[in-house]
């Protein structure tokens, strides 16, 4: 670890605006998962999600806290900047569908059948858990990149999309695997390839980023960014088309919910909510073409 010749401890690490954001998602976090560990309780599925949501970006915090206050950032062989940008992204889009399934699933304003204890522990759970959405959006909003200013590529509007680009993508995985049929026709197998294809090179171009190994590639990472963004519009484009006419025409499925279709079990549910984000990934590409065209990559910071 090279010597800067300053204090050993980065004070700035916790008094600075970042910091003190990040003092306040450590606080929250531990503040909701203790809440709904000790007494609010959670079950199924979801709750197993929310609960590994805020332990997960707790812990993630911490280690940045910590790291960036003892400098030991610097011994990591990572892109520091990259990495934080990419992580208080996420962890935002993390805490926002936390913060809407728990209170969704398990408060209510009753007391009967859990009693007002618990009650009372959810909804203090829920509002910590929207104040930890707070938090780290502020953290985007203070670390995302200014017009003009050199800074990590994860940072600029281009890549905190990638970040929000393969979250949709796992949406739309969520749906297709709870009985979306999508095998039913090769047609519906090719958005799911199209799907599964643009997933897997954004989270690459993440990595690359994060990792900071874009000028060890034989090829120009940057340029070949711009056009893997170009293809996967137009693949988007071809899914955008495909999947609504072959899951919601009379002549290959229904452009109405069936009446017999239980509840959390309807394919035909599933299929409208891959049909919703697959407009919201086409148009999160469109834009990241756009300002992909503003940005220069910078990969040691």
């Amino acid at each position: 670890m090279e010597s800067t010749g300053g204090p050993y401890l980065n004070t700035a690490a916790v008094t600075a605006p970042v910091g003190i954001a990040r003092l306040l998602q450590m606080t929250f976090g531990c503040t909701t998962f203790s809440l709904v560990a000790h007494q609010g309780g959670f079950s199924a599925a979801y709750g197993t999600f929310c609960m590994f949501v805020w332990t997960f970006c707790f812990a993630i915090t911490v280690f940045i806290i910590a790291c960036e206050f003892t400098h030991l950032h610097s011994c990591l062989s990572i892109s520091w900047g990259n990495f934080t940008a990419a992580f208080a992204m996420l962890a935002t889009l993390m805490s926002v569908t936390a913060a809407v399934i728990y209170p969704l699933y398990f408060v209510q304003l009753g007391c009967y059948p859990i009693g007002c204890e618990v009650r009372d522990f959810r909804i203090a759970a829920s509002v910590f858990a929207g104040l930890l959405f707070i938090a780290y959006a502020a953290e985007v909003f203070l670390t995302r990149a200014k017009p003009g200013q050199v800074t990590s590529y994860m940072a600029t509007v281009s890549g905190l999309l990638k970040i929000v680009q393969a979250f949709v993508a796992c949406i739309i995985f969520g749906a297709l695997v709870n009985d979306s049929q999508y095998s039913k026709y090769v047609a519906t197998q090719w958005c799911v390839a199209v799907y599964s294809f643009c997933f897997v090179v954004t989270v690459v171009v993440v990595a690359f980023s994060v990792t900071g190994k874009t000028a060890l590639l034989w090829f120009p990472f940057e340029r070949s960014v711009v056009i893997y963004t170009f293809v996967a519009v137009l693949l988007y484009m071809s899914a955008a088309v495909i999947w609504p006419v072959f899951c919601f025409d009379s002549k290959y499925g229904s452009p109405r919910r069936p009446g017999l279709c239980a509840k959390g079990k309807c394919p035909w549910d599933s299929q409208l909510v891959i049909a919703i984000f697959t407009y919201v990934n086409l148009l999160l590409y469109v834009v990241d073409l756009a300002y992909s065209q503003r940005i220069r990559f910078v990969s040691h910071l």
